[in-house]
């Protein structure tokens, strides 16, 4: 009887040998896979939006919208642009090389391992697995175990789509996951916690495969005196509670002035009223669940931890662990060694701390780790400048919240502890790619 390590090394040596095949394909090729996949995507797109609901409570109209549009646009993106995206680019050599040729031919990686996230579980896999595939590799899907509804629809819909020594999914938890981590892989593409991604990084490193590290971190929110606090309000609100909280990019919790407190509070509170309650009750068809116990217990730790230690609850605070249910909540006066203020929360609790002096600010983040995302609001261009010469993130949006994320013609990723590589777009084909330096001589100059 074949174990389950034996039919992991198969599926490994079958994408092996194929891999010749696929980085000969042309961009023909690779585009008729990428609509067949689009294809598929749009004819299962209600078993999509049903099956997250049932993992974690999220409205199927709403993933149809927002995950599946997004997956859907990764794969136009794509197809619009494999063409140019596969020629070698040109340079000119020095002088001393004159009339050779030299340029960067970008050619697979090789097999690639993905492991999917729970909390988008579905685009999650796709976005990357998108310039997988448009680069020419063959790929092994490891969907996340925290979201079986969706890992199942992942596992039918791309075995409708390719064959398994193109892809292949293997579903499971843990064990199975450290099994795929002991295949000699080439590339491992991983979306999840930093902590996991340390043990991502150390079973890499066993075999020299490069990686794709999509964390995480305390993404801040950084308001001066020049904002417009109304229209921060409106970002903040859809930013940190939805999904409950439960995204990469959330915004983890908020500096400002203690001038700006009270009404920014206030406002937020009205806000949280008018967009996630109706008649003084939460609209639970508009909030996700928490995840699964563990993560509830863990987020009620954390408030139980800050109000020990002085924390005030100024905005919502009711929790259901029956249900996996927190209202989206505000908490004043954390002290920064809450345990809140040590970890991403990851959940819809949003602290809410004051400052003096933006150097305050700027250690706490050098001291915490470079977020993935960053959002200042201010009109005083010099307190901008100021934040981005003493900081480093993934990524920063000036006056806005997630806009970044949005832009498909960015480079989307994290710095070290937020994480390591970039994609989206022509940055994913070439993140999923080797870039291959070719000198060719010109005929009287060979062999020099």
């Amino acid at each position: 009887m074949t174990s389950a390590t034996d039919r992991y090394q198969e599926i490994y040596l079958a994408q092996k040998a194929n891999l010749a095949t696929l980085k000969s394909t042309r961009a023909e090729k690779r585009i008729a896979k990428l609509q067949k996949l689009r294809d598929a995507v749009v004819s299962h797109a209600d078993d999509i939006g049903n099956a997250q609901h049932a993992d974690m409570r999220k409205m199927p109209l709403g993933i149809q919208t927002i995950e599946v549009a997004a997956a859907l646009q990764d794969i136009d993106d794509a197809i619009a642009g494999l063409q140019d995206w596969m020629q070698a680019e040109v340079y000119e050599p020095s002088p001393e090389n004159a009339g050779n040729q030299t340029y960067v031919q970008y050619e697979p990686k090789g097999v690639v391992l993905l492991f999917g996230p729970w909390n988008f579980p579905f685009h999650l896999v796709v976005a990357p697995l998108v310039p997988i595939i448009a680069a020419g590799n063959s790929c092994i899907v490891k969907p996340n175990e925290m979201a079986p509804h969706t890992s199942a629809i992942l596992a039918k819909l791309l075995g409708e789509v390719f064959p398994t020594n193109e892809v292949a999914v293997v579903e499971g938890g843990v064990p199975v996951a450290n099994a795929l981590l002991e295949l000699p892989v080439d590339h491992i593409f991983f979306t999840g916690s930093p902590n996991i991604g340390k043990v991502i990084m150390a079973a890499a490193a066993k075999h020299l495969a490069s990686v794709t590290l999509e964390l995480g971190g305390k993404c801040p929110v950084i308001i001066d005196e020049s904002a417009d606090l109304k229209a921060v309000i409106g970002g903040i609100t859809r930013a940190r509670f939805f999904n409950a909280g439960q995204l990469c990019l959330s915004t983890d919790h908020i500096w400002l002035k203690a001038s700006q407190r009270d009404a920014f509070v206030a406002g937020l509170g009205a806000a949280i009223e008018q967009a996630f309650y109706k008649d003084g009750e939460l609209n639970t068809f508009l909030m996700s669940r928490i995840v699964d116990k563990a993560n509830f217990q863990r987020l009620k730790g954390y408030v139980d931890d800050a109000l020990a230690k002085g924390a005030t609850i100024a905005v919502g605070g009711a929790m259901n662990e029956d249900d996996l249910t927190i209202e989206p909540m505000v908490l004043i006066d954390v002290p920064l060694d809450a345990e809140i203020m040590q970890h991403e929360i990851f959940g819809p609790i949003l602290p809410v701390l004051c400052y003096e002096n933006p150097k305050e600010i700027q250690q706490l983040i050098h001291q915490s780790g470079k977020p993935l995302a960053m959002y200042l609001f201010s009109q005083n261009q010099s307190f901008i400048d100021d934040m981005l010469l003493n900081t480093s993130s993934g990524g920063v949006t000036v006056n806005g919240v997630m806009s970044r994320a949005g832009e498909r013609r960015l480079p989307f990723g994290g710095a070290n502890s937020s994480g390591i590589g970039r994609y989206k777009g022509v940055h994913g084909f070439r993140e999923l790619s080797n870039a291959r330096a070719m000198f060719v001589h010109r005929a009287e100059s060979y062999g020099r």
